[in-house]
């Protein structure tokens, strides 16, 4: 028997794989760079096909809408593309690099300058909203019900209008006024005419006024008064104003008085010492009702002189204005003297006696004589 050798199919098994493994190890780069290759170029493939693609997109600005056939796949490329600016202050409803779809709606607002004046100062506010109050509303600025805007919160506004703001404030003031006292004047008969006194010294009174004062943007601009309280009352000056009339000045006639002049009449010439003019005349008799005596009375028909009443001679005077037992002469009446007086014969007025009653009542009253007073006595004719 021959001695086979074996063969050693270990070693070519093992051989095998170790090239196998070399190959692999040694193309596993080449492998891997292949596939991401093949991996980009389908994306770019994919990219370029999608970016060719016409898309339509609807655009609107400011309320606008447009249809918008583009192959752009961008927005800001596509806002380019249509010359279609974006301020900083406008709005845009996607990001301005957001892609592109068929069918995508992109709405723009343009914002508008406005301004707004307030407090002093001016100011321009950037809106899209368009209104008033949003312009104000940017400022952050507090409105009060008193205040005024114009135009109104609720009006639209365009590019470049004014919206001003004025404030306006009500305030109430107090004011305390001064109020003079009156002066009464009051008759007084115990006072003479002419003369004035001081009763009750007057003193001023104090009102309370209380204004609504109005003021715009600090300036005062109306001023109502709402209310008026009397805080102390005036007290009123009182004056008494004589009424009294004065005694009359009595310049008391005696025989040595002088003579003032001498007078003609018909033709008996006298000598007066004075002269009344506007004199009253009255007339009575020696009856009860003139005198208060009757017929039997031993005092009837006498006068306060002591002589009898005589008519034609006796009168009745006032004896500090014409003495007892003077004469004097009475235009229209002739020439009389002075025997009697009484308790209504006072000052510038004369009673003529007559015998008759009835005649004496006739005869009333009578101003407006001038009486001559002469003396103690009775001229006689030349």
């Amino acid at each position: 028997m021959g001695i086979f050798q074996l063969e050693d199919t270990h070693g070519k098994r093992s051989s095998s794989m170790t090239f196998a493994m070399r190959w692999k190890h040694g193309n596993l780069r080449l492998i891997t760079l292949s596939a991401v290759i093949s991996i980009a170029m389908t994306f770019m493939l994919l990219v370029l096909l999608y970016g060719t693609a016409v898309k339509s997109v609807s655009v609107v600005v400011n309320g606008q809408e447009t249809v918008i056939h583009t192959k752009e796949w961008v927005l800001q490329r596509l806002l380019d593309e249509q010359a279609i600016t974006i301020g900083p202050h406008d709005e845009v409803s996607v990001p301005l690099g957001s892609t592109l779809k068929d069918g995508d709606r992109i709405e723009i607002t343009h914002a508008i300058p406005v301004t707004v004046m307030a407090d002093g100062k001016t100011s321009t506010v950037y809106t899209t909203d368009k209104t008033v109050k949003a312009a104000i509303d940017q400022l952050d600025l507090s409105i009060r019900s008193q205040d005024r805007i114009s135009p109104a919160l609720d009006v639209q506004v365009e590019a470049n209008d004014v919206i001003k703001i004025v404030r306006v404030e009500t305030l109430l003031t107090e004011q305390e006024k001064s109020v003079p006292f009156t002066i009464v004047k009051k008759d007084d008969p115990t006072l003479e005419k002419g003369k004035e006194k001081l009763v009750q010294s007057g003193k001023e009174g104090v009102v309370v006024e209380k204004y609504q004062d109005k003021y715009e943007d600090g300036v005062l601009v109306g001023s109502k008064m709402v209310s008026e309280v009397v805080q102390t009352p005036a007290v009123e000056q009182v004056v008494a104003v004589g009424t009294k009339k004065p005694a009359p000045k009595v310049t008391v006639l005696t025989s040595s008085s002088p003579d003032l002049m001498t007078v003609t009449k018909g033709d008996t010439t006298f000598k007066a010492k004075k002269v009344i003019k506007n004199m009253t005349l009255t007339a009575y008799s020696a009856d009860f009702a003139s005198t208060g005596k009757s017929e039997g009375d031993p005092n009837y028909g006498i006068t306060a002189s002591g002589t009898r009443v005589q008519e034609g001679r006796t009168i009745a005077v006032d004896p500090s204005v014409i003495p007892l037992g003077w004469w004097v002469y009475i235009e229209g009446i002739g020439f009389r003297r002075a025997e009697d007086k009484g308790s209504a014969v006072k000052g510038n007025k004369i009673d003529v006696y007559f015998d008759s009653e009835s005649y004496a009542n006739k005869f009333g009253k009578k101003s407006g004589y001038t009486v001559y007073i002469l003396g103690p006595n009775k001229p006689t004719a030349s």
